[in-house]
């Protein structure tokens, strides 16, 4: 997967709305498990943004995504889809990309 837009804000993968981590897992519900929390938080986390630039924005990243979740985009555990969201959630940070089976 070329691109894993994160609107999460707190994560440790998570630089100018851009997942960094080569192996992400979403779950059950579309909960992505790979999040972890950036240490000093939400104003770390803005701070890493500003730090990378502008450039950074264009970079592109391969990862795949582990899929568990019930997805018409799941396909034997990975996700097809050519790139996702992630955003945060009251409780956890979720796949928004996510395709209920019956909407297929």
């Amino acid at each position: 997967m070329k691109e894993i837009i994160c609107e999460t804000s707190n994560c440790e993968h998570n630089l100018k709305c851009r997942c960094l981590a080569g192996i992400v897992s979403v779950g059950d519900n579309a909960k992505c498990l790979s999040r972890i929390k950036r240490e000093g938080g939400a104003l770390a986390q803005s701070f890493a943004d500003v730090e990378a630039g502008e450039e950074f924005r264009g970079a592109e990243q391969d990862s795949i995504v582990q899929c568990s979740a019930e997805c018409a985009l799941n396909t034997g555990g990975i996700c097809s889809a050519d790139k996702i969201t992630v955003k945060d959630k009251l409780f956890a940070a979720r796949c928004k990309s996510r395709i209920s089976s019956s909407e297929k």
